[in-house]
């Protein structure tokens, strides 16, 4: 928490909170702007692609913090199409030129490492199988982010109770490979209604087995994950991404400020670099709520770094930090628009304008390398 002993005005006439160094565990960050991990739909096949190379590394600063987009842990993990993996050899390959380039402009990178569970469909699982859930509650059908093309999914089997150590040895297996491609760290995805989200939120989760139930039982199954991941690569290179009082994929949670406090201290137990945490404002995808709600609670019972992300502005990021209720400020659909990001709010540059359109489409160049610099 570092500034807080500053007075704001103090703050404002020295140096923008956002642009302040920060060291995180080991890492000498050299600003407080994060490239959030954002869904990108441009690795064929599921391996990363050669121009991701050119992504990842615009969008490098010397001593600044990128996440990659979500990675499948295993070939149950997929949901869409064209999303990387990190659980086979050539994945592992494909990623090491990705890493290096932005380590060569001095980045710091962590993976992140996901299941999607119910979010998906047969045509993208092994052998056309059921995708996997806390439950066996389906999706009714969404509408895509182009607001055209409406998405199905395949109604899913609940994990049976013997089967939930293999999954968390998926996570385990994907960590290892992701320092294996010479990753920093990884971050569980553990947000968004996808598998993990599932089992947390009491809207998906109707198990009766130990995995199921109290709000104990239903942090279970991640907190498994966590400790598995922090065994393997070690915890100083570890973080989790939570959206405890998110709706993402119909998962919602009758109670999230007890959920994402329980998290919280829970993961203290573990000395996980850092909680990443999905500001309470955002619904879902695209959807911003008025709430009473906040982190504070959370960041507060967090003993580690603590990351927020959700409809950051300028403003807001460098008021989080301020104010204490955040130590870096994660940013996704500007940090996409402004591949030089922590350059503009330095210069109190205009920012270029996203476009949704253009956020999956498959093209190695439109809306993901074309963004123009200052």
């Amino acid at each position: 928490m570092a500034n807080c002993e500053k007075g704001e005005e103090e703050v404002k006439m020295d140096k923008m909170p956002l642009l302040t160094p920060y060291k995180m565990g080991n890492f000498f960050l050299s600003h407080r702007v994060v490239l959030a991990p954002l869904t990108r739909q441009r690795s064929y096949g599921n391996v990363p692609q050669p121009h991701a190379v050119l992504y990842y590394s615009q969008r490098t600063s010397k001593g600044g913090f990128l996440i990659t987009e979500a990675t499948g842990v295993s070939d149950t993990a997929q949901g869409y199409a064209h999303t990387p993996g990190i659980w086979t050899k050539e994945q592992v390959e494909a990623w090491k030129p990705i890493v290096n380039a932005v380590h060569d402009n001095g980045g710091v990178f962590f993976c992140q490492i996901w299941h999607v569970g119910r979010v998906s469909h047969y045509d993208y699982q092994p052998n056309g199988q059921a995708p996997i859930s806390s439950s066996d509650k389906g999706l009714t059908p969404q509408l895509k982010s182009n607001q055209l093309d409406v998405a199905e999914f395949t109604p899913p089997r609940p994990l049976a109770t013997d089967e939930i150590p293999l999954i968390v040895n998926d996570f385990r297996l994907a960590a290892r490979n992701a320092i294996e491609a010479g990753f920093d760290g990884v971050e569980i995805h553990g947000a968004h209604g996808y598998l993990l989200d599932q089992f947390m939120k009491d809207s998906v989760n109707d198990r009766t087995d130990q995995y199921g139930g109290t709000l104990e039982n239903r942090c279970r199954f991640p907190l498994e994950v966590v400790e598995a991941v922090t065994k393997e690569i070690g915890p100083d290179k570890v973080g989790i991404r939570l959206s405890p009082f998110g709706a993402h994929a119909e998962a919602e949670d009758s109670d999230p400020e007890a959920l994402g406090l329980y998290m919280a201290e829970a993961l203290n137990k573990y000395s996980v670099l850092y909680a990443h945490y999905v500001e309470p404002r955002i619904v879902k995808s695209g959807v911003q709520a008025e709430t009473s709600h906040s982190l504070l609670p959370m960041r507060t019972a967090f003993k580690g770094n603590f990351i927020s992300t959700g409809g950051h502005t300028k403003e807001t990021g460098n008021k989080a930090i301020v104010e204490g209720s955040a130590d870096v400020i994660a940013y996704g659909r500007h940090f996409l628009a402004n591949p030089d990001l922590p350059k503009r709010f330095e210069l109190n540059a205009p920012l270029n304008k996203y476009n949704r359109e253009t956020f999956y489409t498959p093209d190695p160049v439109i809306g993901y390398t074309d963004y123009p610099f200052l």
